[in-house]
This record gives structure tokens, sequence and C-alpha cells, in this order.
């Protein structure tokens, strides 16, 4: 052992409680995603319009319900390819919600990157949605997103020019 590692004291870094947040976010919706990725590939090889007719019963709506009888009626347009792809997508998208959430709790600039790009590709279409019909979940959803989006683009800026100044000087 030489005298430099016997003098350093073994100090554990901090985290950044924000980026433990987004990473937690990010972990959440992996998990939504693959629960969507499963059920689509659970409704394999089955009518779709029953599956949910039933579930409609089993939570006790109404059979004669607009909205049971709208969701039963657009269900039909749910094949097994489709069914597929809407798996194979969301288990997707899963995937890179994890990468990106372990990456920001190791507190990598790669997943900073990834994330800042991702979630701002997204914010167009979340705006557009919006406008189109405000509910609570759409605004909700957006300002978190936007608040991750102009966060992480702090971090990335001002890690970018604490490295220019560094190789300037």
């Amino acid at each position: 052992m030489t005298d430099s590692q016997a003098a350093a004291p073994h100090q554990r870094q901090k985290h950044n409680k924000v980026l433990i947040l987004i990473a937690l976010y990010k972990g959440a919706q992996a998990l939504l995603f693959a629960a969507v990725g499963f059920g689509a590939l659970r409704l394999l090889h089955q009518d779709v319009g029953d599956v949910l007719s039933d579930l409609a019963t089993a939570l006790r709506f109404s059979p004669e319900s607009r909205l049971v009888n709208f969701i039963v009626e657009q269900a039909s347009f749910l094949d097994d390819a489709l069914l597929r792809r809407i798996g194979v997508l969301a288990f997707s998208y899963s995937a890179i919600s994890l990468i990106e959430g372990v990456g920001l709790y190791f507190e990598k600039a790669w997943a900073e990157i990834l994330t800042l790009l991702i979630t701002g590709s997204f914010l167009p279409w979340e705006i557009f949605e919006v406008f189109r019909r405000v509910t609570w979940l759409r605004v909700e959803l957006l300002a978190v997103n936007a608040l991750v989006f102009f966060y992480l683009l702090n971090m990335v800026t001002a890690r970018r020019n604490g490295a220019s100044k560094t190789t300037v000087e």
C-alpha cells in the first residue's frame, strides 16, 4: 500500500438526489411498459373484445356504457400481428427506460444525454396532445417530462461549459 492510498480517506460520493428521482421515474416507466408488453403477449390468440367485456363485467362496469362499448369495438382491430408489434415496442421502450434509469442512478454522462434526447423527442407530441385535449394526466406528464428535460439540459450544458473552460485555460 502506498502512502497516498493510506492517506486518502474512504469517502462515499453523494448521489445527486434529483438524478435518483429521475432514475426512479424511468424505472417506473420501464415496469409500466413491461406490463404493457406482457399484457399484449398474453392477449395473443384470444378474442380481445371478449376479454375486455369480461374484464368490464368483473370490474362492475355497466355493459351498456358508451365507454365500454367503444373500447370493446376498438379492440376488434387488434389482431395477433398488431399485438406482437405492441409487445415488441413496449418491451423495447421498457429496456431503454431501464438503461436510462440505471445510467442516471450511476450518474453517467451518456445516460443524461440519452435521457435528454429521448425526453426532448417526445415533448412536441406531448404538447400537441395537451392542446388537442386537456386532461390532468396529460398536463402532469408534460410537466414532469419538461422538468426532467430542462434539468438534464442544464446539467449537460454546465458540464460542457466546465470542460471547455478547463481546456481553454
